[in-house]
């Protein structure tokens, strides 16, 4: 599904990603674990091509997509929910996932999927984002990027800031998408054992760099909650 090949980043003289080299697999759910500033989320922006790769390769479903386009990442099938959320808060709820629809080749309606996942969407479409709380703005950021029906599902820290009770509506979601089996999902991740829960495979960076990875079955033998503590 999407293979990365000795992948470097840098901020200005600092080297982030040191020659990362991994695989997400069609299907499964990989989750993406590391202390804050290790550059998860430098490289979800880099894999989503917001910023340039300095060095390496990102190849997705057999095609080089290094030198491509945020926008053309997003055609060919890869959706991203950023940190923070990044909903249109003067627009609709139904304004916002509409605006997932924009790489489809033509505007179809939204799809009922998203509904089954998120029923509080179909409650709220004419309510303003802004006006949501915390929790429903993730369910909405994440509607937004299944509108265009990915491939390949990125999910940058769904759970932060989130209040209990949609954590485990967002759980819920993420087994049945993997259940379906018709999309890899990346998932970066603090909460240990929401991350654990879900996982296929999972992967760990320590200060720019892949560290240990495995079967998500086997991340308490591995001791992989060690790796994550201060």
């Amino acid at each position: 599904m999407l293979s990365v090949k000795a992948l470097n980043q840098f901020y200005g003289g600092s080297h982030i990603l040191r020659d990362l080299n991994f695989v997400i697999p069609d299907g499964k759910v990989t989750v993406l674990l590391g202390r804050n500033g290790v550059g998860k989320s430098t490289l979800l922006r880099t894999l989503m091509g917001l910023i340039p790769a300095r060095s390496g390769a990102i190849v997705f479903e057999e095609k080089n997509i290094t030198q491509a386009k945020p926008y053309e990442r997003a055609r060919a099938g890869i959706g991203y929910v950023p940190q923070g959320r990044e909903i249109f808060g003067r627009l609709t709820v139904e304004e916002n996932l509409r605006l997932g629809l924009a790489t489809r080749p033509r505007r179809d309606e939204v799809p009922q999927r998203i509904f089954d996942l998120f029923p509080v969407l179909r409650q709220m479409m004419g309510r303003r984002g802004g006006d949501l709380s915390g929790g429903q703005q993730q369910q909405l950021a994440i509607g937004r990027a299944l509108a265009m029906a990915p491939r390949l599902l990125i999910l940058d820290e769904p759970t932060e800031g989130i209040q209990p009770s949609i954590i485990k509506d967002i759980e819920r979601a993420i087994r049945a998408l993997a259940a379906a089996g018709d999309m890899a999902i990346l998932l970066v991740e603090q909460y240990y054992d929401f991350a654990q829960s879900l996982a296929d495979q999972y992967l760990v960076m320590q200060r720019g760099e892949i560290v240990k990875s495995g079967a998500g079955k086997d991340m308490d033998r591995d001791a992989v909650r060690s790796l994550l503590t201060v």
